[in-house]
């Protein structure tokens, strides 16, 4: 059963790349843009949060902010974020509780690794409800980022 616009957003807190808890509620009153990706320093991931990043001006005044999610550490998601110079926030889902809440997990991945976040992306308002789902079946696929972005308008 899939998370569908209208629902209430999963609650969860994980790790950042600052080693700090951040919490969904943290941002109650902003629109959240969601990131669930497999893996950092793979190519569809990098592209599909380096498209965020380039595009994150776009975002400017719209009181949204963009998370990024995956089971990678915190120390993974750091080296990434810097190397990359993203603008916003990966976190760690390390302990898999995001990414099944959200629908966004296999549970057996390429290459027979378990519990992965799949590629997907959410767009929460400022009630903490979601208003736009898409979870991405390949991992080779990307989001519909025009989408993303018409969500947040």
């Amino acid at each position: 059963m899939s998370l569908q616009p209208g629902q209430p957003a999963p609650q969860f807190t994980l790790v950042s790349t600052e080693k700090q808890p951040v919490s969904l509620s943290d941002f109650k009153g902003k629109k959240v843009i969601l990131h669930f990706f497999p893996f950092a320093f793979t190519g569809t991931c990098t592209t599909q949060l380096c498209t965020m990043r380039d595009n994150f001006g776009y975002y400017d005044g719209m009181n949204a902010v963009i998370l990024g999610i995956s089971v990678d550490s915190p120390h993974t998601l750091l080296r990434f974020k810097q190397e990359y110079n993203y603008q916003f926030e990966l976190l760690s889902d390390f302990n898999k509780e995001a990414s099944p809440a959200y629908d966004a997990f296999y549970e057996v991945f390429h290459l027979g690794l378990k519990g992965v976040s799949k590629r997907a992306a959410f767009v929460i308002d400022e009630e903490q409800n979601i208003i736009y789902a898409e979870v991405l079946e390949s991992a080779k696929d990307l989001p519909d980022f025009n989408a993303i972005a018409e969500a947040v308008k």
